[in-house]
């Protein structure tokens, strides 16, 4: 019930945040697709945590590659921070996974962001990783 009642002010903080922007002369969106590595494992807990993430204004889950889930944020200045809020509602829906760190910001002890998780750029310490660039 705790993590329902966070997810519905998410929706209402995104939703604002939204509607503000498309208001503002200047929407500030800077759309990003980060590749998230996945903590948790069964497919209930990937469908609820993508379609959390879908229904949360701003973010659209695209699918899964391998143990990543690809999602869109419509406010992605700065990819790290999307990691990290990603980390945080995993962590909220599924508290079991807290402690398990993939690398990505937010993910156990939080790691610094590392450029292979987001789409479009590579890093030689993570081998071959194929992405896609997004458009703006």
């Amino acid at each position: 019930m705790k993590f329902v009642l966070w997810l519905i002010g998410q929706i209402f903080v995104g939703a604002l945040v939204i509607v503000k922007s498309a208001f503002s002369p200047s929407t500030g969106f800077k759309p990003v697709i980060v590749s998230y590595p996945l903590r948790v494992t069964s497919d209930r807990d990937i469908f609820w945590f993508s379609t959390c993430i879908t229904i949360t204004p701003g973010t659209l889950s695209l699918g899964l590659r391998g143990d990543h889930l690809l999602v869109h944020a419509v406010y992605g200045m700065d990819p790290g921070e999307v990691l990290a809020g990603l980390a945080e509602m995993e962590e909220r829906l599924v508290p079991a996974v807290r402690d398990i760190d993939r690398g990505a910001p937010g993910q156990g002890p939080g790691n610094p962001l590392h450029s292979t998780f987001v789409v479009g750029h590579s890093d030689d310490k993570f081998g071959p990783y194929t992405t896609f660039e997004a458009e703006s």
